[in-house]
């Protein structure tokens, strides 16, 4: 038997067992440690064991933990307020993860459809061409990718995929039969691809046109993570439905829905519910998590530092044919290359750096906003170099078998 043997085979994990995290390093069983350039895909972006996140949890570890959404959470209202505060939604319903807050999304726009504006033939949901939105029945329908579905069919209908940042595309699906519109600014999972203007533009004037309802997925591109609060923001779109998940406690599991007042109704009591969804610890996590935000201005430099760091990256590898483009916003960023990703991912865990793929030929960076100016360009440096010598060796591979 071996070491994983009861747990289902879904993972499949890199050798190695990480134990301690500080700031943007982690040590492994062994001792040595990495400089951590995924913050665990966009979830740590404080870094690990934040000072003031972790004396937050403490504080709350005393006091309650759970009661349940059958009494008032007075730190589910507090929260609310401070992230609507500063964004274009009103009220937030809360959960556990990005797929929940996803599903949330999904079934908010249909009902609002349905008993709302009492026009329950909307039922159709746009998204694009390698968007990623979730692991539920209708998060998987609603995403982009059929390499996640295969063997899980029927999914749940009317959801139509189109090509990303393709208007005429677009125009051709969007009609009186739409419910929604579901994008992420910045995709993600999806090869870190940015949107367009154009395309920005050709959802904000059809979603005018049909009465379409916008949802900004912000699961991975929330919270500062892009150089803004939302990704959203930088293409000047005003959804009315926002989720987000990953970076909003710091590691401690939790997502968010949020929408305009004028959607609340369609959420009677009984309609939807989260037995753990924004319990005293979870917001206590994100609570500490927002103010270290705000207060340090860690959305200024995590623009700054990403942008410094891309530009770094481009000019570094400007020479090397095995780079495609080097694309994305603030600490978002993904190289894609010409082969597969993982091989620079192994080569890179060998020097002691951590960073992630974004589909087969994307590599994808995106680490704490609090990472120190040196470590971030040392790990980059690394970056350079392990994409350079996979490259050489591929091309000396290439070369050797041709002759």
């Amino acid at each position: 038997m071996g070491e994983r043997d009861a747990l289902f085979p879904n993972y499949a994990p890199f050798p190695m067992r990480l134990v301690r995290g500080e700031g943007s390093r982690v040590w492994d069983e062994h001792g040595r440690s990495y400089i951590d350039l995924m913050s665990g895909v966009a979830v740590t972006s404080l870094g690990h064991a934040p000072r003031r996140v972790v004396e937050a949890l403490e504080q709350q570890l005393r006091t309650l933990w759970h009661v349940s959404n059958w009494y008032d959470i007075p730190q589910q209202q507090q929260y609310a307020r401070m992230v609507t505060e500063q964004c274009c939604a009103d009220v937030a319903f809360f959960c556990n993860s990005g797929a929940e807050a996803n599903e949330a999304a999904i079934k908010l726009a249909r009902r609002t459809m349905h008993t709302v504006r009492k026009e329950p033939h909307r039922t159709r949901i746009v998204t694009f061409l390698q968007s990623f939105h979730g692991r539920t029945m209708a998060t998987l329908s609603a995403t982009g990718q059929d390499k996640v579905k295969y063997g899980f069919a029927p999914l749940v209908p009317d959801f139509v995929h189109i090509p990303y940042n393709d208007c005429a595309a677009l125009h051709d699906v969007v009609d009186e039969h739409t419910c929604a519109i579901m994008v992420e600014c910045v995709q993600g999972e999806g090869g870190v691809r940015v949107a367009t203007q154009a395309f920005a533009d050709a959802i904000r004037e059809l979603c005018a046109r049909y009465d379409v309802l916008l949802i900004a997925d912000e699961i991975q591109s929330g919270f500062g993570r892009t150089g803004k609060l939302f990704a959203y923001e930088h293409v000047h779109l005003e959804p009315d439905i926002i989720t987000t998940a990953k970076g909003i406690a710091s590691g401690f599991p939790m997502g968010m829905m949020m929408a305009k007042r004028s959607l609340a109704q369609a959420f009677s009591p009984g309609t939807h519910g989260s037995t753990f969804g924004g319990n005293p610890l979870a917001c206590a996590a994100a609570i500490a998590t927002w103010r270290v935000i705000m207060e340090e201005q860690l959305i200024d430099r995590a623009r700054t530092i990403g942008e410094a760091g891309m530009a770094y990256v481009r000019d570094a590898l400007a020479h090397c044919d095995g780079v495609r483009e080097v694309r994305g916003r603030g600490m978002m960023i993904g190289i894609e290359l010409i082969d597969e990703a993982v091989p620079v991912i192994q080569k890179l865990i060998d020097r002691g750096v951590l960073a992630i793929n974004a589909g087969p030929n994307v590599l994808r960076l995106l680490p704490a906003f609090t990472i120190e100016e040196e470590l971030w360009f040392e790990g980059l440096a690394h970056v350079v170099a392990c994409i350079e010598e996979v490259h050489a060796m591929r091309s000396k591979t290439n070369q050797d078998s041709v002759s």
